[in-house]
């Protein structure tokens, strides 16, 4: 399997501070916010990774990443995407990267205090279509929000009015190769997007979906809001001590 960190955007939502940087370089307590999900695959086993990114920051990433040494790594690849096409349309970029093998992919702004080891396993076994990893929050309708039948996912509505359940479907998706037939299938959003929604729900209707409860806290970090909160969770439960050895001596296993 293989790694995918999407960190483009033009971060609107954060300025003034993303008016001279990407927001995935902006910093979570006293971390990088880009250094959390590339963690969040390197200690779940994955070290084939590629960072999607975009703007008049991604050399940015270059200089503060270099190869992922850091991460124990021996090679981080990268890629541009040009404007704001949405989630799907930056996964698209990495069909020749992935070159047939699953993704795990990451949006660059989520953070986990666990780790998915045990949903990549999961998904593994399973052996092919989606899973996605689901969260209870008290507010679901900022969210794509899961209709749960058992085990069965019926269908993601993207910030419903009345909620079908109290899950959010987070930042995390696991995906075979037929994503990319998927991707070229779609219609822009009413807000000229390729939604990755859209992506889950045609995996929904293959019935080839399966889904995990995120076990710990997670945020997002995309409003100054969030941001703050994302900062604040791993300044309280030193999320941010995870050694980046730790993260080393898993990838050296894989």
């Amino acid at each position: 399997m293989k790694g995918v960190v999407l960190a483009g955007g033009l971060g609107t939502r954060l300025r003034p501070l993303t008016a001279v940087t990407n927001k995935h370089l902006l910093p979570v307590y006293d971390q990088p916010m880009i250094h959390y999900p590339i963690r969040t695959l390197v200690n779940a086993g994955i070290t084939d990774i590629i960072i999607v990114t975009g703007g008049n920051s991604a050399g940015d990433f270059l200089k503060l990443l270099g190869n992922g040494k850091a991460f124990g790594l021996k090679h981080l690849n990268y890629t541009y995407q040009e404007g704001e096409g949405g989630i799907a349309e930056a996964l698209a970029l990495v069909e020749h990267f992935a070159s047939g093998d699953p993704v795990c992919v990451v949006l660059g702004d989520n953070i986990i205090e666990s780790n998915i080891s045990t949903a990549v396993r999961a998904y593994r076994h399973q052996g092919g279509g989606a899973k996605i990893l689901l969260k209870r929050v008290p507010d679901p309708q900022r969210f794509g929000v899961p209709e749960i039948d058992g085990r069965r996912v019926v269908r993601i509505d993207e910030k419903p009015e009345f909620p079908k359940s109290e899950f959010a479907v987070i930042g995390i998706y696991m995906y075979d190769s037929s994503v990319y037939e998927i991707i070229r299938t779609l219609k822009p959003s009413g807000r000229g997007e390729l939604e990755i929604t859209d992506v889950n729900n045609a995996y929904i209707d293959r019935n080839e979906m399966t889904w995990e409860e995120l076990e710990g806290w997670w945020t997002d970090a995309g409003t100054f809001e969030s941001l703050l909160r994302a900062s604040n969770l791993v300044a309280e439960t030193g999320a941010n001590k995870m050694e980046l050895t730790h993260g080393a001596q898993i990838a050296g296993k894989a």
